[in-house]
């Protein structure tokens, strides 16, 4: 699939209202979670991928179909299981084949949709706080129009700001094996409050 059927200039179809209030503030590199960490000892090449900084591509209505048939198709091929059961221990991010738990599913999300053109750098794994304080894992879509979640919990994909979470931190979009805090992420859960 050609990457321009994905991505368009200046003429896409959803506007962009303010991209950067629509977008995460990134800030520090901060500690890179440990399922992450162990996830890149054994896939290396996935975890070392390093870019320019650029502004996120403006998506075209084919691409943003692409978005929504793979975080509908991943999430009804992958049944939820946590980690303890499925390996009898916590924190292993792998990728799935039938089961797994929530970065499992972030991270056959991620693949897929690098394989229909998507580059990594925007396409960040992201770590978030639910409302009930359990962690949880979510892919961030970077585009023009904003940061879009992608979410097992959630077959709709939406504005990261229309989510009910705290967003702690993400991979940096400059390279796939650092992370980075998210400095606005807290007023996001306050803002979402009855969205």
């Amino acid at each position: 699939m050609a990457i321009a059927a994905v991505f368009a200039s200046a003429g896409a179809a959803i506007p962009a209202p303010s991209a950067t209030a629509l977008s995460m503030q990134t800030g520090a590199i901060t500690s890179q979670p440990i399922g992450h960490y162990e996830f890149c000892q054994s896939h290396r090449l996935d975890c070392d991928i390093k870019s320019k900084p650029s502004t996120a591509p403006r998506v075209t209505d084919f691409g943003w179909s692409v978005i929504r048939e793979v975080n509908l198709t991943v999430n009804r091929e992958i049944t939820p299981v946590t980690d303890m059961d499925l390996y009898g221990k916590d924190e292993v991010w792998a990728n799935p084949t039938t089961a797994g738990d929530c970065e499992d599913f972030v991270l056959l999300k991620r693949k897929r949709l690098m394989e229909k053109g998507f580059s990594p750098s925007d396409l960040l794994i992201t770590v978030v706080r639910k409302p009930d304080g359990e962690g949880h894992a979510v892919l961030t879509v970077r585009t023009a129009q904003g940061d879009f979640i992608l979410d097992n919990l959630e077959n709709e994909v939406k504005l990261w700001t229309k989510t009910p979470y705290r967003f702690l931190k993400r991979q940096a979009s400059f390279n796939t094996g650092r992370w980075v805090t998210i400095e606005n992420g807290a007023e996001v859960l306050v803002g979402s409050v009855g969205n």
